[in-house]
């Protein structure tokens, strides 16, 4: 039995730990990082803390085994983590010349953040992050966790949201597509999804 719920401060470690061992695109990425907390730092954090009423896990009888999070407005979302999210970590984290290793390609990330580019954002003014374990795959709980969030987006307003994927992640896009989800944006490595969720 799988619950999907409203995430809490207190799943966050759980998050964080979900983020690591998804982070290589989809596959376990422990043992590409030293510092098992800096894909957390970029890719969960933020939401969890700033953005908790579009925080969502599911969670099973070993624990939070899924998560979703989003962020309502994007260049809001980005403007909120320059002022109340980055400046902590860059005083933790030096930022690296000349980055090589995984860890320093994320610290590179924290003093130079990606930027969403202004043309999806009238359209797609909202953005997603969703992982699950391998135990929670294949279930229909990606599903119910996209719904929910779906559902909550919508009741706030939003008239579309976007993602991003590797390239290589062929099961994420296919899943990504099947909910209905169409490619916007291309660059090799990673691509941009969307949805309207004004239908």
């Amino acid at each position: 039995m799988i619950t999907v719920r409203p995430g809490r401060l207190d799943d966050l470690d759980a998050l964080y730990r979900i983020c690591l061992q998804t982070g290589d695109a989809g596959e376990d990425a422990t043992a590409l990082h030293e510092d098992p907390q800096l894909l957390g730092h970029i890719f969960v954090g933020p939401y969890a803390v700033l953005e908790p009423s579009l925080a969502f896990v599911a969670e099973d009888a070993e624990g939070v085994s899924g998560f979703i999070l989003g962020a309502l407005d994007t260049r809001a979302f980005e403007a909120e983590m320059e002022r109340d999210w980055w400046p902590e970590l860059r005083e933790q984290y030096p930022d690296p010349i000349s980055p090589v290793s995984e860890d320093e390609k994320l610290m590179r990330t924290i003093h130079h953040p990606f930027r969403t580019p202004e043309k999806y954002l009238d359209s797609y003014p909202s953005h997603l992050h969703i992982n699950l374990l391998p135990r929670t795959q294949g279930q229909g709980v990606g599903g119910r966790l996209m719904q929910t969030l779906f559902d909550a987006l919508r009741a706030k307003g939003s008239p579309g949201v976007h993602l991003s994927v590797w390239s290589q992640n062929h099961r994420a896009i296919g899943f990504y597509r099947h909910l209905g989800f169409t490619e916007i944006d291309n660059t090799g490595d990673g691509c941009t999804y969307a949805m309207d969720l004004r239908a």
